[in-house]
């Protein structure tokens, strides 16, 4: 297959140095100066819109921010939409509204594009890797065809259903995954002020069952005061506003997460937008009025 990709940002360049590892040739477009630059490092020169990408291609994947980023992509004047060819499929793994992606879906078949919604978990860490989670809705057919390209960047792939069922299971993964980061930002601030040895809960409550992934991987980076981003955390609060905001629409009680979702609030008003979400430590010591919340590590690239 004929590949494009839009999105080269941390996560997108490594999936696409994946995939020419593999021997794939990609058609890619960059919508930012640091986007191009990583293209560039690449060995790959962009188009210069998104139609020129789909022209030129069976497949064009996509990981952007905001679902009207994804609209402006597929359907805007310069989208997709306007140069693909019948039969193209549209992948795009970014994390958005179901409802918005049943928008684009609809709209795209009209004119026999079939598109797939494949939201990706793991961060960087599992894109460098290719040990990326894929949770992936639309037509399985579709989805059959495509599998052998999301291997090469990814381990654990899941067919969840129709269009919009992979945004919805990777909506209900940010949920618990949020809910246990809050938790274990509260329980290591807690062990702290009642003066234990934050490593030792930690490494104590692992063997239990209060373990969890983010008492383990970001619970770590908590106790050595390392906030550098893994996942940026404005992309959880962005993701976690459209859980909200599909829960008022839908009358869902849903109380953790709207108390999530207003730490993460605080954690952005905080200027930690850019740094790992494990930040919601330092948005409770801020709370507590506690000097160790100066005392932390960011690393830019």
């Amino acid at each position: 297959m004929r590949i494009g990709f839009i999105g080269i940002g941390n996560m997108g360049s490594e999936m696409v140095r994946h995939l020419l590892a593999a021997g794939h040739t990609l058609t890619t477009y960059a919508r930012s100066p640091r986007s191009r630059e990583r293209a560039s490092k690449l060995g790959l020169s962009p188009a210069l819109t998104p139609a020129e990408v789909a022209a030129t291609s069976d497949v064009v994947f996509t990981i952007i921010t905001a679902g009207k980023d994804v609209e402006e992509i597929a359907l805007g004047p310069e989208g997709i939409i306007h140069a693909a060819h019948p039969g193209l499929i549209h992948v795009d793994m970014s994390t958005i509204s179901p409802a918005v992606t049943r928008e684009i879906a609809e709209k795209l078949r009209s004119c026999d594009i079939a598109m797939l919604d494949a939201p990706v978990s793991g961060g960087v860490a599992a894109a460098k890797t290719a040990s990326l989670t894929f949770f992936v809705g639309g037509d399985e057919a579709i989805f059959e065809r495509v599998r052998p390209l999301l291997e090469v960047m990814g381990e654990a792939i899941f067919h969840m259903g129709a269009t919009g069922t992979g945004q919805v299971t990777k909506l209900a993964n940010q949920i618990c995954q949020l809910a246990n980061l809050q938790g274990t930002a509260e329980a290591l601030l807690f062990a702290r002020e009642q003066g234990a040895d934050v490593g030792k809960v930690r490494e104590a409550v692992m063997t239990g069952f209060g373990a969890s992934r983010m008492l383990d991987v970001l619970g770590k980076k908590m106790v050595e005061r390392d906030f550098t981003a893994g996942i940026v955390a404005a992309l959880h609060h962005k993701d976690i506003g459209v859980v909200v905001d599909i829960a008022k629409e839908s009358g869902l009680p849903m109380p953790v997460t709207k108390q999530v979702m207003q730490q993460l609030n605080a954690l952005m008003d905080s200027g930690f937008g850019e740094q790992d979400t494990s930040s919601l430590l330092l948005v409770l010591e801020r709370m507590a009025g506690d000097e160790n919340s100066s005392e932390v590590i960011f690393i830019q690239d």
